[in-house]
């Protein structure tokens, strides 16, 4: 019997998984901007820049990635700095189990345990599946960016999306690096959040 799905806390030692994950995201779609897929140390270097300040997310079952979903700053300038800009990618082998869904739900209960009070996520168009998933976890369209980027010969639009992570409260704390969250037992609540979400299936 496989074991059961967790999620965690990416490092850099996941670089492999996560590469082998988003490749087929870069090479042969839009679905990505970036022409080159990353190699497995780009990957881990990029878990190391951004777990230094927002989350990013495995879930695995027996050892094996299935999915991961980060956080990344959705500008440089302070007064945005309660804003964040999220993604998930999937293997293809556990499509419409739920992972994208429980690794955003587990991602976006962290981020309001750090403080922040937004999320966006961009999407190339068409991509209902991605759409769907973003709707029914609670996004709603800003606005399409026509032919915004060329790739694969052609100009594609991206559709953004906005979520709220927590309340507009009148002067925020500033949010709590990753690293700084001391809250061991309620960061590992925010983590195990998501789990719900997956088909039994796929959690088992």
């Amino acid at each position: 019997m496989s074991g059961a799905a967790r999620i965690r806390l990416a490092t850099a030692a996941d670089g492999a998984a996560l590469a082998a994950i988003y490749a087929p995201a870069v090479d042969g779609r839009a679905t990505s901007f970036e022409l080159t897929a990353p190699d497995a140390d780009e990957m881990a270097r990029r878990v190391e820049r951004l777990t230094a300040r927002t989350p990013w997310l495995v879930l695995e079952r027996d050892a094996r990635v299935l999915g991961y979903a980060y956080a990344s700053p959705h500008r440089d300038r302070p007064a945005y700095q309660w804003s964040v800009e999220v993604s998930a990618y999937v293997h293809a082998d556990a499509h419409r189990g739920g992972v994208g869904r429980a690794l955003y739900t587990s991602l976006f209960a962290l981020l309001a345990l750090q403080g922040f009070r937004n999320a966006y996520a961009g999407i190339t168009l068409p991509n209902d599946a991605s759409e769907g998933m973003h709707r029914a976890l609670g996004f709603t369209p800003v606005g399409v960016f026509r032919g915004v980027g060329y790739k694969l010969g052609a100009w594609h639009d991206v559709v953004w999306l906005e979520r709220a992570i927590a309340p507009h409260d009148v002067e925020p704390a500033p949010p709590v690096p990753l690293p700084e969250l001391r809250d061991a037992a309620a960061r590992q609540a925010a983590m195990d959040a998501g789990l719900a979400c997956l088909r039994p299936d796929a959690a088992q």
